[in-house]
């Protein structure tokens, strides 16, 4: 498979940003007392958990190897609204210079971006070879 360290590595993330937000409760809490104070109210709580479980499902279609470009875009339009509305204030870093910060999120853009540009690179040669 390729990309395995990057698969592996983003499926690690984003099954412990979803699992344990939903477990603690905190994906709630951040539809209702967080995105719904910011102007998404009434809709909050449901876009909170179609964040959490586009993640979820991410995790196993990265490892099935199956709508990788869909999975891709769509993690990536959620990092961008994430550091949009939550991590833009708090500035670069997430530890260290500073904390919450949108370091993270530009990382994980990129990796999905990798995710995607390797995928279109494959799906080349691959034309290229029949």
């Amino acid at each position: 498979m390729k990309n395995f360290y990057l698969r592996s590595a983003l499926s690690v993330i984003l099954l412990m940003h979803s699992v344990i937000s939903v477990f603690s409760g905190d994906v709630n809490n951040f539809g209702r007392l967080y995105l719904d104070t910011i102007g998404f109210s009434p809709f909050g709580i449901y876009l909170a958990w179609a964040v959490k479980l586009i993640h979820l499902f991410s995790v196993f279609l990265i490892w099935s190897d199956r709508y990788i470009k869909a999975v891709s875009v769509s993690n990536i339009f959620i990092l961008i609204l994430g550091i949009y509305f939550v991590h833009w204030q708090n500035g670069w870093y997430v530890v260290g210079g500073g904390t919450n910060g949108i370091e993270f999120n530009v990382l994980l853009v990129c990796c999905f971006l990798q995710l995607i540009f390797t995928r279109q690179k494959e799906n080349a040669v691959d034309r290229q070879l029949q």
